[in-house]
């Protein structure tokens, strides 16, 4: 079930059109991932989706009502932009923004407690935020964020400037506010990200939507029979018994006896139908088909203005 629908959403700045009928189906409790070059469009549908701005035409629906006012309580948004305010002691303005989303004092008091102590920063309660390392005040940001319990949450570069060991708990975090249901979109171009959370993505090109679905299907869409196999035999003998339908690719020796290649057949050729050519001439030691990435479908979609599934 779809819990954000965008529909044919148009929007321009002066002679600079940012969307352009851009239409997207968010499902519930989804990772819905943002994705697309600088300048693409993407902060721009966010804004709207967060009604910081209008369309110029089109419309949101949200958990099937038609966007209004009412539910900037429901969202969460963390922007690219870090907006804490430096002189305020920390505390102080995590309370003080709790209470904008709807929270009562105490209640709001209690949740960020258990905030604080699970991301181990409860000693610096009575510091200002202009003590803070940039990585110790994006996960205060973090916190603010999240801590109503949106049933929408808005994620724009939410690992930016964090090193390898906060990322990763930030990343368990967003997987466990999903598991409690939320529905979150994730704007990154961190395409690792994507490919270990993401349940679906959209890729917003030059103002268009170009390339919408679950990330498994998209990673389908996009096979190219290409295989990667390490083998002991000849590799003279291990080519021809390919035949004419297939390309070696690459080939790395590491004597005159093992090999690793990368073969590519023609569609819709399966792994059994390459062990079955090349069986009786070599050992196989491993095999396994090289489905590309989101980072490799990013950049062919990109640079090439291909549109894959809806």
């Amino acid at each position: 079930m779809a819990f954000l629908n965008v529909e044919n959403i148009t929007k321009s700045y002066a002679r600079h059109k940012a969307l352009n009928d851009v239409s997207l189906s968010i499902p519930e409790q989804s990772i819905y991932g943002l994705l697309g070059p600088n300048g693409a469009g993407k902060t721009s549908l966010i804004r709207i989706i967060n009604q910081i701005t209008g369309p110029d035409s089109g419309k949101i629906w949200f958990n099937n009502e038609r966007l209004n006012p009412a539910h900037v309580e429901q969202i969460g948004y963390l922007p690219e932009e870090r907006g804490l305010y430096k002189k305020m002691k920390i505390g102080e303005q995590a309370l003080y923004l709790a209470q904008l989303k709807g929270m009562r004092r105490k209640e709001a008091g209690k949740a960020l407690k258990e905030w604080f102590d699970k991301f181990d920063i409860m000693p610096w309660w009575n510091k200002r935020v202009d003590e803070l390392s940039k990585g110790m005040a994006q996960k205060v940001q973090f916190i603010t964020t999240v801590l109503h319990r949106p049933k929408l949450l808005i994620l724009d570069e939410p690992f930016s400037g964090f090193d390898p060991i906060n990322a990763k708990l930030i990343q368990s975090e967003i997987m466990q506010l999903q598991k409690e249901g939320t529905t979150i979109i994730l704007s990154t171009h961190n395409m690792s990200s994507v490919e270990e959370i993401c349940t679906h993505i959209t890729l917003i090109n030059n103002a268009k939507n170009v390339l919408s679905g679950a990330v498994k299907a998209i990673r389908d869409q996009y096979r190219t029979c290409t295989f990667e196999m390490e083998f002991n035999g000849s590799l003279t003998s291990f080519t021809n018994a390919l035949g004419s339908g297939f390309q070696l690719i690459s080939k790395h020796t590491h004597n005159e006896q093992h090999q690793i290649v990368r073969v590519k057949g023609p569609e819709p050729y399966k792994i059994n139908d390459l062990l079955s050519a090349v069986l009786p001439f070599a050992e196989i030691i491993s095999v396994k088909e090289v489905i590309p990435d989101m980072n490799d479908i990013f950049i062919k979609v990109v640079n090439n203005g291909i549109t894959g599934p809806a």
